[in-house]
């Protein structure tokens, strides 16, 4: 009995610390805040939009013991297509990332070794905010910390699969979530 209760109170002691340590996982940006609505500089460029399509600057801090390798995503859960939409999908980021340029999305100033998915405009690499016209839709960037080195996914991955691939090996994750309207 002695044993089970010893490898219980260890099983939530480890479930503790992980837990403490996905908390402290941060993501930061000098481009984009909680809540705020994203500036024209990160707002696609066609489908009616005229932003700039520039990707934003991120950083993240408080990566758990046992992070391989990072991915970033951005996603508008409000998207009128019944399954979201993917503005960006990265993999492979080096453990030893913990910064995204400003505008470093399509112009070969990625972390040596990533790969930037084809987005929901059919296009590889970032592709900003267009929501329909009147609606207020959210953006969500998120980092997240992956137990692999790195995802291998086929040349042309789908968003969906990247995103299974992503969510199968994360050990935390930290968002900022924005906003955009026109």
């Amino acid at each position: 009995m002695l044993g089970k209760a010893f490898f219980l109170a260890a099983f939530l002691a480890a479930a503790a610390a992980s837990a403490v340590s996905a908390q402290d996982f941060k993501l930061s940006s000098t481009s984009i805040a909680e809540g705020a609505q994203l500036a024209p500089t990160f707002v696609f460029k066609g489908f009616g939009c005229d932003g700039g399509n520039v990707s934003p600057q991120l950083s993240w801090s408080g990566a758990p013991k046992g992070t391989k390798s990072f991915a970033i995503s951005a996603y508008d859960p409000d998207a009128p297509t019944g399954s979201g939409w993917w503005h960006w999908n990265v993999v492979n980021i080096p453990a030893s990332v913990n910064t995204i340029d400003l505008a470093a999305s399509g112009n070969g100033r990625m972390p040596a070794g990533s790969v930037e998915l084809t987005n929901d405009y059919g296009v590889p690499g970032f592709g900003g905010a267009c929501p329909p016209p009147g609606e207020v839709h959210r953006y969500i960037f998120t980092v997240h910390a992956l137990s692999a080195e790195r995802l291998d996914l086929p040349r042309n991955a789908s968003n969906a699969l990247a995103g299974f691939m992503i969510g199968a090996s994360t050990i935390a994750s930290a968002h900022i979530t924005a906003v955009f309207n026109r």
